[in-house]
């Protein structure tokens, strides 16, 4: 089954536009799709089951089977890496947490980062669960989600942002099963280059968390962040169908990934 790319173009930058098209036949319909391995580049949301659906009949699939798609989407990932990631609640179980504070108030996919004082940081357990509220009345797709509070964990900082936000020793990792594709820093915002060369202890650190994520899932990302102690801790896992590279060589994570796939079955 030989893949291609199923491309939402609206939000594909230019220049990985090209370079995809390099390594990938490129598509923009899914009807155009007919008896592939497609990997759907921003396009498999927010209906991921039907789009699933609609390439079976086809005879198509998609690199992430709905289950490996709702492992990541649902936030179920973080029951096997709770021991590497800070301490999360789900909504149904933060009346019961006894800790006071600070959080981090997210979706389960998706976060309003870009606006962290007001809209992700959360210094005590009221001022989360209000902030919860509010996320769900603003934004549709938050939601939809759901959202997950998250014991906040200070990172090695290196600026700080916009509203607060802090620019922190973060590497994002695409990954085929247990193969590194690209490495490369994640915040890509950032008015300088990280003061510090790739860290060989986030590389091996990604790879000890994708001994569990291979398990469930095929075609992943993993965010992984340097805490304030010198620890690496994971920040969190998502679809590499709609993972956004930051920093990262594009002609590599490409490559690779079109030499990873093809001749899949």
């Amino acid at each position: 089954m030989q893949p291609l790319l199923l491309v939402r173009p609206t939000l594909i930058s230019k220049l990985e536009m090209s370079v995809a098209k390099r390594h990938f036949e490129v598509q923009l319909n899914r009807t155009a799709c007919a008896g592939r391995l497609v990997i759907g580049r921003y396009s498999i949301e927010p209906f991921y089951e039907e789009l699933a659906d609609d390439l079976r009949h086809i005879g198509s699939r998609l690199i992430n089977s709905v289950d490996e798609h709702r492992w990541i989407a649902s936030f179920a990932y973080y029951d096997e890496v709770k021991a590497f990631t800070p301490r999360t609640w789900r909504e149904e179980e933060f009346a019961a947490c006894r800790n006071a504070g600070p959080f981090v108030v997210k979706g389960k996919l998706k976060s309003k980062k870009l606006r962290w004082k007001t809209q992700m940081f959360a210094p005590t357990k009221r001022d989360a669960t209000r902030l919860a509220h509010q996320l769900k009345e603003w934004d549709a797709d938050l939601r939809e989600q759901g959202v997950v509070f998250r014991e906040y964990v200070p990172l090695r900082t290196f600026e700080v942002g916009a509203y607060g936000l802090p620019i922190a020793n973060e590497w994002r990792f695409y990954f085929h099963g247990l193969r590194m594709l690209s490495a490369g820093y994640y915040w890509s915002l950032a008015d300088a280059p990280p003061p510090t060369n790739f860290p060989p202890a986030a590389f091996r650190f990604a790879h000890k968390i994708a001994q569990i994520a291979a398990r469930f899932a095929t075609f992943y990302t993993l965010d992984v962040a340097e805490t304030a102690d010198g620890d690496w801790i994971l920040i969190e896992i998502n679809d590499g169908q709609s993972a956004v590279p930051s920093e990262h060589d594009l002609d590599q994570l490409y490559g690779r990934l079109k030499a990873e796939v093809s001749g899949v079955q």
